[in-house]
């Protein structure tokens, strides 16, 4: 039996260049009891490995934070040979092996949901929008008081300045 496998909807093209790119990563199916990506260790390791990964393809992470089952994340290219695709697929595969040793119960969904942010749309608002996740979730009621949240390449405080 051949399995087709799903394409995702846009072409690699457009993760190219100095764009943002929303996504969010959910993980597979019903989460083995007592995981949550909300641990200190894994968002420590999580964090180092998005920095790496976006390090090596020409990119920054505006805005990073982690649910109990899901995380949602900025990509920003910096330059016109940026490649967020690489960034975001690296990241997945090297978080995905690490849950693999260290969870073996628990895997990433094979895609992810994604938002080419326009050029007209103003980052702070987006970056805003993640923040206050977990406060639509309920599980603060301030945005600054989640600790499972941050910044790579870029201070967040420079990213929000003018909208708070």
């Amino acid at each position: 039996m051949i399995v087709k496998e799903k394409i995702h909807r846009l072409p690699k093209e457009f993760y190219r260049g100095e764009i943002s790119v929303a996504f969010t990563l959910c993980l597979k199916g019903s989460v083995a009891a007592g995981f949550s990506l909300r641990d200190f260790k894994i968002v420590n390791t999580f964090t180092e490995i998005l920095d790496s990964v976006v390090a090596k393809t020409g990119c920054i992470a505006p805005v990073y934070c982690f649910m109990p089952d899901h995380q949602h994340l900025i990509i920003t290219g910096t330059r016109s040979n940026s490649d967020i695709w690489k960034a975001i697929v690296g990241y997945k595969q090297k978080t995905g092996f690490w849950l693999s040793v260290n969870n073996p119960n628990v895997k990433w969904q094979k895609d992810f949901y994604d938002h080419v942010i326009k050029t007209d749309e103003n980052i702070a608002v987006q970056v805003r929008y993640i923040l206050d996740n977990p406060v639509r979730k309920g599980l603060v009621s301030s945005w600054e008081e989640y600790p499972f949240k941050g910044s790579i390449g870029c201070r967040l405080e420079d990213i929000l300045n003018g909208i708070i």
